[in-house]
């Protein structure tokens, strides 16, 4: 089995490293500390079965992290190991692709049963959200499902024009030209089925924590 862990504290790191190699000795674990890093290494070693990834590290924001390894890699399961363990965020991680759910403060027999369920083709929640009925879970929202048909490319532009950069800046930063991100940004608007860059932005709020809290609100009666 192989397993890469993407996680900016070295620390936590260290730690899921060394329960893993107790729980799967024949196990190869790699590390990566930001979602570039973990890009890098998913690209230069194919066959990894896991991606084990904290949502809240420097380089990103929200799910972003989870959706552009979600679509740059999607044969991959992913599960999230995360101090964020609100049922709404829970839900929404379910929504956009993850595979399972762990709270980082959760014992050993938790991340190995979570691991067996993964790798049997199962999703894996914490009891209080498996609880949910199954089409709050896994039906998806339609922001979501739209940024989903992104390619890799595309989601670094929609990520950068989400933070409310213009097309130079985001020229600059992804090393382009201009005239290629008046493209990507022509396509993100024809997958997204929107008109204007204002309406891009706000479907990218799907890759937002607090407009998962918003989403959840509204049902509450």
């Amino acid at each position: 089995m192989n397993i890469i862990v993407v996680d900016d504290h070295p620390l936590f790191r260290d730690a899921l490293r060394s329960m893993f190699r107790v729980g799967l000795p024949s196990a190869r674990i790699e590390e990566a500390g930001s979602i570039e890093a973990a890009k890098r290494v998913l690209a230069d070693r194919p066959g990894m079965d896991l991606i084990v990834l904290d949502l809240t590290m420097d380089d990103v924001k929200g799910f972003e992290g989870l959706m552009a390894l979600r679509i740059c890699f999607p044969r991959i399961p992913i599960l999230v190991c995360s101090a964020l363990d609100e049922p709404r965020i829970i839900r929404e991680a379910i929504r956009l692709g993850a595979a399972g759910f762990v709270p980082k403060s959760a014992g050993k027999s938790v991340y190995m049963e979570a691991l067996d369920q993964i790798l049997a083709g199962a999703i894996y929640m914490p009891d209080s959200v498996a609880s949910c009925s199954k089409a709050n879970i896994s039906e998806p929202i339609p922001a979501a499902a739209l940024i989903a048909t992104l390619t890799p490319a595309q989601m670094n532009v929609l990520t950068m024009i989400k933070r409310g950069k213009i097309n130079k800046q985001i020229a600059y930063d992804l090393g382009i030209g201009d005239s290629m991100v008046k493209a990507h940004v022509s396509e993100i608007m024809r997958k997204l089925g929107v008109q204007n860059r204002t309406q891009v932005a706000l479907c990218a709020t799907a890759l937002d924590f607090n407009r998962a809290g918003a989403q959840e609100l509204s049902k509450t009666p």
